[in-house]
């Protein structure tokens, strides 16, 4: 599986933004798939998952009831709906594929995008 992360931009706090993950293969739909983050002089973070069927999905704290991941498996397509941003949000954000559960741990996912930036002003 190939991924390509788009959508990222420079947002004000308090805004909305998009991320589409568009993965190539056949093995999509039968991926499990999450977005992680990694902010200046950190290390990368889990945000959001989704199962194979997108009847699951799992979210950081910190995002939670702010930030929505969907995906359309016609489209090969992942998707992380985010709002009410804050400054703390501002990262590359990653998409990843994988298998078994949407979890938060990084060594369920075996395929990476190569992430997307995300910037919120104050």
């Amino acid at each position: 599986v190939q991924l390509q992360a788009s959508g990222g931009g420079l947002v004000q706090a308090g805004g909305s933004l998009s991320l589409s993950c568009a993965a190539s293969g056949r093995t999509f739909s039968g991926s499990v798939m999450g977005w992680f983050r990694q902010a200046p002089g950190k290390e990368r973070e889990f945000v959001a998952a989704i199962s194979r069927s997108g009847g699951s999905t799992n979210y950081a704290d910190s995002v939670k009831g702010r930030f929505t991941i969907s995906r359309g498996n016609a489209k090969n397509t992942v998707y992380l709906r985010m709002n009410s941003l804050k400054p703390e949000d501002t990262a590359v954000y990653y998409c990843a594929a994988g298998a078994g559960l949407p979890g938060r741990l990084q060594t369920i996912y075996d395929y990476w995008g190569q992430g997307t930036k995300v910037t919120v002003s104050s």
